[in-house]
């Protein structure tokens, strides 16, 4: 199937944003798609409005981080339209605290991705009738997707023989952090050409 082209794109950029009203914040076409930024609270209707308007899957529901921003979470939705054979994306941003309205009213199976984002992540989705961790561990401490989560996390599980059940434990490191080269055998040879040195040698006089 050919990528959608600008006039297209455009069009639809532009029946979107009216379906979204006031609610609407931002619009940007890029890599061949369109991305509606939207007002958190308005994300019910907005989502009705897309579907009304022929988008009829909810085919992703994901999150970004960035700690940086006062509102450091961005909730993403993929929409679908068979009918149309259109895609869009609608964002909203959030924080730790502030919730998120749940799509299931909407979309049902936005079930299950919302209570990814919330385990992977700490987004609240209000209204969600069973919002509890998904993917982790009972009792995992910290969300593992956020990108000030450490790198070993925060307890290791193992089984105890002796007292014959599963236990968690403080992270214990047997060896540091190791640095790699992923060079690719074409990558190091174009930087031994250049530099006179192959990958690794400048480590053997340290």
């Amino acid at each position: 199937m050919s990528a959608p082209s600008k006039k297209a794109l455009a069009a639809l950029a532009k029946g979107a944003g009216k379906a979204c009203g006031k609610a609407l914040v931002d619009t940007k076409i890029a890599f061949g798609e369109v991305t509606l930024t939207v007002q958190r609270t308005q994300i019910v209707p907005v989502l009705g409005a897309l579907k009304a308007m022929g988008f009829q899957q909810l085919v992703d529901l994901c999150g970004a981080d960035y700690p940086a921003r006062a509102e450091r979470f961005e909730v993403i939705y993929h929409l679908l339209s068979l009918t149309r054979n259109e895609r869009i994306r609608i964002k909203v941003k959030t924080d730790e605290q502030q919730p998120v309205p749940t799509a299931i009213p909407v979309y049902p199976n936005a079930e299950w991705f919302e209570r990814e984002a919330y385990d992977m992540y700490g987004m609240w989705f209000d209204g969600h009738p069973d919002l509890r961790r998904l993917l982790t561990d009972y009792g995992f401490e910290g969300h593992p997707l956020r990108k000030d989560f450490p790198m070993t996390g925060y307890v290791e599980v193992r089984y105890d023989e002796e007292q014959r059940r599963v236990v968690y434990e403080p992270v214990k490191l047997n060896q540091e952090f190791r640095q790699f080269d992923f060079l690719s055998p074409w990558e190091g040879a174009e930087y031994a050409r250049w530099s006179g040195v192959l990958p690794g040698d400048e480590k053997a006089g340290t």
